[in-house]
């Protein structure tokens, strides 16, 4: 089974994903609804790729009742191993199977791509991680250490043959293969292809805030992967609260949510636990209430202070954020992932998928809602 890529499905044109027209750069997103989260100013891009480096790929599997993929996030293009970014992750509510977290929170470091996908296609992933990172440093186990391989998972079920465990270590790599800077594609794309928010059509989503902090221009961005929410729970930035109109949509908060920061900002580890908790907060604003089924789990990273692998000097200094600045930080983090739940949903179409199981698209309610206004 091949991947489909770039929003392009497999009879070759761009119909699906939310994509408006034949270029994908075009998507629908908040700003098409004037659903405003926040007043931070959005970054170019709006993406997480607006982080300068950070790269993003996806690679698609649809065919009959297998619906999932994978998405790959590299906060660099180089040498992860070799090259590590300081990073941290946060808990929010712990029904999940991600891994390489209690690395991540011990040494404060990531040291390979950051994959997404589907419950059951974590092993995969993680194996092909490993794989990569051996290829590129065959010292890893024998004259070095081992490396700590970071997956991320949703449970695609309801959408998707998760039984058939269609993800290979193949597909993972050409997810890895696919990483570029630009836009990001968003909705039923990569690892968002099976997955259901708020009882809509979820998927990928991202976002990023502008900030200046002592006359620099940064960024902080938002990718998440979005298979959370009890249907009605919904509520816009203008107030409203969305309903899809399917009767098949369960109502228990059993779903999960993988949200990634990432920042040119300096930030030590500390901080970045600090900030990756404000994710939560951008949940909250949409209705979540972290239910006991839902696997809600943050990564941060930053790009500003590498940590060299071979590194031999006895002590190195950094730059990082004055604390008593952070709030800008925290108000980033809150309405990125705000921002960017919502373009999961916006830029996914409606979608029928296992056995015929029906999502609506929360445009296609809008657009409704909106008519009826009228």
């Amino acid at each position: 089974m091949s991947c489909t890529l770039d929003g392009i499905n497999q009879v070759g044109h761009y119909e699906q994903d939310g994509y408006l027209g034949r270029d994908a750069r075009v998507r629908r997103n908040t700003d098409n609804f004037r659903l405003a989260c926040g007043n931070l100013p959005s970054g170019a891009m709006n993406g997480l790729t607006d982080v300068p480096g950070v790269l993003v790929g996806h690679c698609t599997l649809r065919d009959g009742d297998i619906n999932t993929g994978v998405t790959a996030i590299l906060p660099h293009g180089g040498n992860l191993f070799r090259r590590k970014v300081v990073a941290a992750s946060h808990v929010i509510n712990g029904f999940g199977k991600t891994v390489g977290l209690v690395q991540i929170d011990e040494l404060g470091a990531i040291e390979t791509p950051i994959l997404l996908t589907n419950t059951l296609s974590v092993a995969a992933c993680s194996a092909a991680l490993i794989r990569d990172a051996l290829a590129r440093n065959p010292d890893i186990g024998r004259t070095t250490s081992t490396v700590n391989a970071v997956v991320g998972e949703c449970n695609d079920g309801p959408l998707n043959n998760i039984q058939a465990m269609a993800v290979t270590e193949d597909h993972a790599r050409s997810a890895l293969a696919a990483a570029h800077g630009g836009p990001v594609e968003q909705g039923s794309i990569g690892a968002g292809t099976g997955m259901t928010c708020f009882g809509f059509k979820g998927g990928i989503g991202s976002a990023s805030k502008r900030l200046e902090i002592a006359g620099e221009d940064f960024h902080l961005g938002a990718l998440v992967l979005t298979n959370f929410g009890n249907a009605g729970d919904l509520i816009l930035p203008d107030g409203r609260r969305p309903s899809p109109p399917d009767p098949e949509v369960k109502t228990t908060e059993k779903g999960s949510v993988i949200v990634v920061l990432a920042t040119d900002v300096p930030l030590e580890h500390r901080q970045l636990s600090r900030v990756a908790r404000r994710g939560g907060a951008g949940l909250a604003r949409l209705g979540s209430f972290w239910g006991h089924g839902s696997g809600d789990i943050t990564i941060a990273f930053s790009t500003a202070n590498p940590v060299d692998h071979d590194e031999d000097r006895d002590i190195v200094s950094r730059r990082v954020l004055n604390e008593s600045r952070i709030d800008l930080l925290f108000r980033a983090a809150a309405e990125a992932t705000q921002e960017a739940v919502l373009n999961s949903m916006l830029a996914a179409d409606r979608f029928v998928g296992r056995g015929g199981t029906l999502r609506t698209s929360l445009a296609d309610w809008l657009n409704g809602e909106a008519g009826r206004a009228s």
